[in-house]
């Protein structure tokens, strides 16, 4: 008898940017929101069950929406009062990101403005494939 094996794999098709800054999520939003013109709302927690016993830990999450070119953004929360969302980016407080496509001309200017905001130590790209908790960012 012949075995069929189902192999799943997660769709990363997103781009990711950590974000290390010493700010509260609003207080984030509102100065990326000025700065560079984006128009970020609060949005519900993002989920993610760490144990199927337990309750699932909530991470703030703030979303906005593009209609040119439909690109949805979002920021996340890396940090709890329980842990981590990317426990192995414990140095990192959020992540921005970025579905559907966006060149590389947009992409630098909003990594170079949120560099460019006194309060970001740093905002870097991060490729989601390297990241061992990556399925954490599947929302």
């Amino acid at each position: 008898m012949n075995k069929t094996y189902l192999k799943l794999s997660l769709d990363l098709d997103f781009v990711l940017i950590a974000v290390t800054a010493s700010l509260k999520d609003y207080m984030l939003c509102h100065k990326i929101n000025t700065s560079l013109n984006f128009n970020f709302e609060k949005i519900d927690d993002h989920e993610v069950y760490f144990n199927i016993d337990e309750e699932p830990l909530a991470f703030s999450r703030y979303y906005f929406f593009v209609e040119q070119g439909e690109v949805e953004y979002y920021i996340l929360s890396n940090r709890n009062a329980e842990g981590f969302l990317i426990p192995e980016m414990n140095k990192v407080d959020f992540f921005m990101i970025i579905h559907q496509y966006i060149d590389k001309e947009d992409l630098n200017f909003i990594l170079t403005g949120l560099n460019k905001l006194s309060d970001i130590q740093v905002a870097a790209q991060i490729d989601p494939y390297k990241l061992k908790s990556n399925q954490n960012l599947v929302m």
